[in-house]
């Protein structure tokens, strides 16, 4: 038999059905005999127990009659006779300590507390939690004991936390911790547990709010500072909320070797000019300069590979690690030098352009404007030509001194040929062949593997004899490098020229299968390894890459491998479209990004000599586009391939087509005719999608493809979407719930962290409008952490957002102050006004719902200003000027707050935003309030119901015009109209709001 005490008191047989104890004198008998099981408890103990301090007349005598009806109780329900026994001493329940939960609950978490494994501990901890049911003696007089069982449950609960959080387990214990914290306000380690939970989550604006809360709440009940643990946390959080500048800089394969005068020169110009440019022929070692001294700098910096690239903006945005814009949002992304402009405004920052010199003329544009509108902004480019700029200081890179180029030569020699000194005398001829050029000394100086230096001297000196009888027009260094490299290639053996000649092919290095896929050279990882050890190649972090030079010259000597590397680049691409979409999703992603140079390089060759893999390409990379925030880098692409294509799709490729079609900047072509030739499953299910965003969109087509989504269960989770859009749309909630929680099933179980961030932030919003604020924030918690692993600053801004307006409509204008200020934080530095002038909203909502309506109207004004015009800006729009337009109420301007309530209406129905509408005239009826028109006040109300759908919980202005309209009219006469207007059909209510302002005064 078990016994249960932790929370309603039972006896359970084998089978686990309980038996009928009887009333609470009998339960609370049994739990004081089962928290000393298997030992001797005394009458007196017993008695306290049950009765406290006061025990009444005869407790003695009562005690023997219950034990009595307790063992025939226990008999009845199949207990063995004498499972409670008398002895002198008292009585005692004759059973294993470990048939008792309280017990079992004792022996887990001191196993839990012994094992150093944080995951044995979460297990252990959490077996041991589950035993409990509810309060422990429930119902007794024996307090004392009660409140030491809770102690031990609270303290178990912390230490399971403790665990969960060693594990990284933060966003899903903020919302337990944060009911705990509720609980126990004067609990510092479980505030301090919330503090470190919120900052690992990325949160640090709040769990600083968390602890001023906490301080201040000691302070006023216990007089006490916080508790050293309690300190500790706000300290951590404190030295990471200021954290180091980000240094986005390579890390040099070798040593740095010479150049200290250069290093030096360069220094004091980057302190004295804003644009600093490296220059000096290839192989000179800008690059290695420019490295050295970008490390050398204390602020933030970030280097930008131009050598694979040919536009600027977009690289330059990808080396910052932001996107053109966010994964969540549609309509079409603004121009990347915009988004750059807007990110660099007011940050700090070194921004070093490697390898200039193919892109000088879009990078002297880049340059200019980001100088000019980013006051914190310095340059440093590398380049074989100036940028040709005003204000531009160069610092000219010439020949290694000879003292430094020997330095060079010995040390990379004795790196490949250890033990072995290269005479001095040979290392000076050697140098001073190469005129001093350090990539052609380190290319020499791989030779002494299999060489003398005494061999390399002789052979480089009978080279350059012949070099000099040569072209005599190039510049004398340049036939140096040249020279060097020939000599190179002319050492390596037959299949080493035959690779490097075809590695050229791969713009931005590859792994070893790419190699051997794209090459077709046999043994190709033993090859590689010599062509590494000949310096040819560089291998790094699993990839083989070549520097420009070398590639430049082995793409003269190699055979065309172009269409094989762009078949490989297909198949890759094929291959990681549909791990897109599921739980390999990060994954993919990645390595999608760490091939996207050859990516675009195979479009480039495949748009021009074989379109209809181009049209396979872009359709295999349209979701990767989609995700990584680079939508428009898809147009160049599709408006080539359409023009070699023509107006019609290929053999079995109209799928493809339309996707070319969607991306197309400019095209005559309808996307009509081409959409009902489909008539199967559509292989890329988000086709209907990108098809809703397109500017062409015709509801008959969306007809159609909702028709061809068939039964993958992406497409499924993704129809629920829209369909749930759908229904919100038309007003009915209950129903648009119910498709966004079976899309947020679908995208669970497929593990796409896209579609369940989309139906995570609707189904918050349901939430919130109910006034299930637990929900929401739950809900909204895992959006922002989702869209977080997806990388997609833009979009976690704009959720923090979200989140703080439901938390402020909740009460908590503190936490939704940390999250509106960590939102325009991120939105400042990914540069994205939009969401800036939201979080800037959202603060001036707090100061106006405070009463400081001169702050309120600061920060209104300055959102309004980034806010933009209302076709991009729309939805910000129509919030920035409702709650501009009840400051102006609050002030008494009731013309004023008209205009801006009609001007937020006005927007909301270009977009079709019902919700935005329903805002903008509940704001109108705050207006008529205002003037005590309240029966049209509450027809408003019900129009803005009628529009949304349902109505929003804990909207503290909308249920002050209640208040007062109800008070002044009735409620009878409120229900009256506040009916009439919600009953008005969507359609009507749109016209007429829609046919021209709203006058109030009619």
């Amino acid at each position: 038999m078990q016994f249960a005490i932790l929370g309603p008191v039972e006896a359970r047989r084998p089978d686990g059905t309980p038996v009928a104890l009887g009333g609470p004198q009998l339960r609370g008998l049994l739990a004081l005999l089962a928290l000393d099981a298997g030992r001797v408890v005394g009458a007196e103990r017993l008695i306290d127990g049950l009765h406290g301090e006061h025990p009444p007349e005869g407790a003695a005598d009562a005690l023997q009659s219950q034990v009595s009806r307790l063992r025939r109780r226990l008999r009845d329900g199949g207990a063995p006779d004498g499972l409670v026994e008398f002895t002198p001493a008292g009585y005692r329940l004759a059973v294993d300590p470990q048939d008792v939960d309280v017990h079992r609950f004792e022996r887990l978490t001191a196993q839990a507390r012994e094992t150093p494994d944080p995951r044995a501990k979460l297990e252990l901890f959490g077996e041991a939690l589950a035993l409990w049911r509810g309060p422990a003696l429930d119902g007794l007089a024996d307090a004392p004991r009660a409140a030491r069982l809770a102690e031990l449950r609270l303290a178990a609960t912390e230490d399971r936390v403790e665990a969960g959080l060693a594990l990284g387990h933060h966003d899903r214990l903020v919302a337990e911790l944060r009911e705990l914290a509720r609980e126990h306000p004067l609990r510092e380690r479980l505030t301090a547990q919330l503090m470190r939970a919120l900052h690992g989550g990325g949160r640090a604006a709040e769990a600083l709010q968390v602890f001023v809360e906490a301080r201040d709440r000691l302070a006023d009940e216990l007089g006490a500072d916080p508790s050293a643990e309690l300190a500790a946390a706000h300290t951590a959080v404190l030295r990471a909320a200021a954290p180091a500048p980000a240094r986005r800089i390579p890390v040099p394969l070798t040593g740095f070797v010479g150049r200290a005068a250069e290093l030096m020169r360069l220094r004091a110009s980057l302190e004295s000019a804003r644009l600093v440019t490296l220059t000096g022929p290839g192989g000179a070692g800008k690059t290695r300069l420019a490295v050295e001294a970008a490390a050398r700098e204390a602020g933030e910096v970030c280097f930008v590979e131009l050598a694979t690239t040919t536009e600027v903006p977009r690289a330059v945005l990808a080396a910052l690690g932001l996107r053109e814009q966010g994964v969540l949002t549609p309509g079409a992304p603004p121009d990347p030098a915009d988004r750059l402009a807007a990110a660099l405004a007011d940050r700090p920052l070194l921004l070093v352009l490697d390898n200039c010199e193919h892109v000088v003329a879009g990078a002297a544009r880049l340059v200019r404007r980001l100088l000019g509108e980013c006051a914190g902004l310095r340059v440093l480019a590398t380049s074989r030509e100036a940028l040709g700029l005003t204000g531009e200081t160069l610092v000219p890179l010439g020949a290694l001194p000879a003292d430094a180029a020997a330095r060079l030569f010995t040390d990379r020699a004795t790196a490949v040929a250890p033990g072995r000194t290269p005479g001095p005398d040979a290392v000076t001829r050697i140098c001073a062949a190469l005129d001093g050029l350090p990539l052609a000394i380190e290319l020499a100086a791989a030779r002494l593997r299999t060489m003398s230096a005494d061999d390399v001297a002789a052979r480089l000196g009978d080279r350059f004899k012949l070099l000099s009888r040569g072209e005599r027009t190039a510049e004398p260094r340049h036939r140096t490098l040249r020279g060097v490299v020939e000599w190179s290639w002319d050492l390596l053996d037959p299949d080493e020229r035959l690779l490097a000649g075809r590695f050229a092919v791969f713009a931005g290095g590859a792994r070893l299968d790419a190699v051997e896929r794209v090459c077709g050279v046999g043994d190709a990882d033993l090859v590689l390894t010599g062509l590494v050890e000949k310096s040819f190649v560089e291998f790094d972090g699993g990839r083989y890459r070549m520097l420009a030079t070398i590639r430049a010259f082995c793409a003269e000597q190699g055979d065309d491998r172009r269409a094989a590397h762009a078949k490989y680049f297909l198949d890759l691409a094929g291959a990681a479209e549909p791990k897109l979409r599921g739980a390999d999703q990060l994954a993919a992603l990645a390595e999608l990004t760490a091939e996207h140079a050859d990516l675009n390089a195979a479009l480039r060759w495949s748009v021009a000599r074989a379109p209809d893999l181009a049209l396979r390409l872009i359709a295999a990379l349209t979701w990767y586009w989609w995700l990584c925030g680079r939508r428009s880098e898809a147009t160049p692409f599709a408006d080539a391939v359409l023009a070699a294509v023509g107006p019609e799709p290929p053999p079995g490729l109209a799928e493809e087509y339309c996707l070319c079609l969607i991306h197309a900047s400019n095209t005559d072509v309808a996307i009509e005719p081409v959409l009902r030739t489909l008539d199967g499953p559509l292989r890329y299910p988000y086709l209907f999608l990108l098809w809703a965003l397109s500017p062409r969109t015709k509801a008959k087509d969306g007809e159609r493809l909702a028709a061809l989504v068939g039964e993958d269960a992406w497409a499924r989770a993704f129809t629920r979407v829209g369909d749930g859009l759908g229904a919100q749309y038309r007003g009915r909630i209950a129903e648009a719930e119910a498709h966004f929680s079976a899309s947020l099933h679908g995208f669970r179980a497929l593990g796409d962290r896209w579609g369940e961030a989309t139906a995570l932030e609707k189904l918050a919003e349901f939430a919130d409008w109910r006034g299930d604020h637990a929900r929401f924030r739950a809900l909204m918690d895992e959006s922002v952490r989702l869209a977080g692993e997806l990388g997609a600053v833009e979009d976690a801004a704009e959720l923090l957002c979200r989140r703080a307006d439901g938390v402020l409509r909740a009460g908590d204008p503190g936490a939704a102050a940390a999250d509106y200020e960590a939102a325009a934080e991120k939105a400042r530095a990914a540069g994205t006004p939009l969401t800036l002038a939201r979080a800037r909203g959202g603060l001036g909502e707090i100061a106006r719902r405070a009463g400081d309506l001169t702050t309120a109207r600061h920060w209104y004004s300055s959102a309004i200003g980034l806010a933009g015009d209302p076709v991009t800006g729309g939805e910000t729009r129509i919030r920035l000027h409702t709650g501009f337009g009840w400051t102006a109420a609050a002030e008494g301007d009731l013309d004023a707050a008209t205009e801006l309530h009609q001007e937020a209406l006005a927007t909301a129905l270009d977009h079709a935003n019902l919700p935005g509408a329903a805002q903008a005239i509940e704001g109108l009826a705050g207006v008529l309030a205002a003037r005590e028109e309240d029966d049209r006040a509450a027809f408003l109300l019900g129009v803005a119901v009628g529009l949304r759908g349902a109505p929003v919980a804990g909207d503290a202005d909308v249920d002050g015009v209640v208040d007062r309209v109800r008070g002044r009219i009735g409620a009878e006469a409120y229900v009256n109209a506040f009916d009439r207007g919600r009953e008005m059909p969507p359609e009507q209510a749109i016209e007429k709001f829609g046919q021209r302002r709203f006058a109030l005064g009619s």
